[in-house]
């Protein structure tokens, strides 16, 4: 068994959108309405391993610095944390080494949600 799909909740879908196209330098999908929610997903390639999930605007989804903690793996976090603050998100713990596994560090989204960057070792 293995993750395959995540959710993070947005106040403002085109804030939290603008937040993580700039700060991994991606697309992300168009806003799609499913029912009630309001959706974006990240990219994905379907044979591809690891998760991919959405930004999910909704009533019943709000944002959360705590509970589940996400790790996006990124090639850089040096590259990734300049980024963060002038797109109105937040670093809450700055690159750190987890020895053979490589670097993770922890940031607050523009929206609230606590998220991580893991990069592996070289």
């Amino acid at each position: 068994m293995r993750a395959n799909w995540f959710e993070l909740p947005v106040k403002e879908m085109d804030r939290a959108k603008n937040f993580y196209q700039s700060i991994f330098d991606i697309q992300m999908g168009d806003n799609m309405e499913i029912g009630s929610a309001a959706m974006s997903f990240f990219p994905f390639e379907t044979d591809a391993s690891g998760a991919t999930g959405t930004l999910i605007k909704q009533e019943t989804y709000i944002p959360s610095y705590q509970g589940a903690l996400i790790y996006f793996s990124v090639k850089e976090i040096d590259d990734v944390l300049p980024k963060i603050e002038t797109n109105g998100g937040k670093i809450i713990n700055p690159k750190m080494s987890i020895g053979e596994h490589g670097f993770v560090a922890h940031i607050e989204d523009s929206e609230g949600n606590r998220i991580a960057l893991h990069q592996q070792a070289v």
